[in-house]
């Protein structure tokens, strides 16, 4: 972990969409400012936010909602990567130009078998062509959704060539033994697991946090239980909130988060996916409930 770090939670912030599937920006706004209240970063335009599904423009104007809203840029974390240099380098340009935290860049996902010289290429000309000294990237490792692994020989080679640059990486492999290699070869860098259940194992080898999926439903509880590492206080804040993300990760991810978000809202149109994805129906989301009431989460 890098020396200037503190260990926080970041929430990979799912979108909402009005009926006609449209961003809603004045909810995407309220609930961004909402988990910032309760002591979570945010990590806009990753997985969970169904990235992928929302167009480099509508991404642009979401964030400007948020930085519109009087959100600070260093709470925010921006998902940055496609498969094209060009549109890569206009969402991360976007970002170092509001004075965000950092990028999140996922690799070009389309082709596979990717040698890591091409996936080094593919990062250096990013880099290159943002060329500010301020850019700050995320590597974001989720081979199981990609294809593309970012392995160590090519972070290796980042941070030889940008050792400025490079500030650190989202595992969400789901490999521990990955997530232990990182946390041991890269010690000068932010090392960030996708879940807080393996914050009990991260923290003590220098993790920087989580950027969790979950930390939607929960950031109080995970900024928390994070605050109170080494305290006798945080046995008992880690096995609460590993408690509730078991109980979510049985479930379709988005569409579940999305069904604890509408119900704490109180807004209905908060269950929209957008296709591919289909919403979670009543009856699980009725079970889900009650599964995280058992669990004892507490909602907001």
């Amino acid at each position: 972990m890098r020396e200037t770090s503190l260990r926080r939670v970041y929430a990979p912030v799912v979108t909402p969409f009005k009926p006609n599937l449209e961003v809603d920006l004045l909810s995407f706004q309220e609930h961004c400012k909402w988990l910032v209240d309760q002591g979570a970063g945010l990590a806009i335009f990753g997985t969970n936010s169904e990235a992928n599904s929302i167009s480099p423009h509508e991404r642009s104007q979401a964030l400007r909602a948020l930085l519109d809203a009087g959100i600070n840029p260093k709470n925010i974390m921006v998902g940055s990567g496609t498969c094209s240099i060009p549109e890569t380098v206009q969402l991360t340009r976007e970002a170092v130009e509001n004075h965000c935290e950092g990028a999140l860049i996922l690799p070009p996902y389309f082709y596979k078998n990717i040698s890591d010289d091409g996936l080094y290429d593919y990062f250096a000309r990013v880099i290159d062509a943002v060329g500010s000294d301020e850019l700050r990237i995320y590597l974001y490792h989720i081979p199981q959704f990609t294809g593309v692994p970012i392995t160590p020989g090519v972070v290796e080679r980042l941070l030889k060539s940008y050792p400025k640059i490079i500030a650190g990486i989202k595992d969400s492999s789901g490999d521990w033994s990955n997530t232990e290699q990182f946390l041991s070869r890269f010690p000068g860098i932010d090392i960030f697991p996708s879940s807080e259940a393996l914050l009990e194992k991260a923290l003590p080898l220098g993790a920087a946090g989580c950027i969790s999926a979950t930390a939607n439903v929960q950031p109080k509880a995970i900024a928390s239980a994070i605050g109170a590492y080494g305290t006798t206080a945080y046995p008992q804040r880690q096995r609460t909130i590993s408690a509730v993300r078991k109980v979510v990760q049985d479930y379709p991810m988005v569409g579940a988060l999305k069904r604890i978000v509408a119900q704490r809202t109180g807004e209905k149109t908060w269950a929209a996916v957008r296709p591919p994805l289909t919403p979670l129906q009543d009856e699980p989301a009725g079970r889900l409930m009650r599964e995280l009431a058992a669990a004892g989460f507490q909602g907001a």
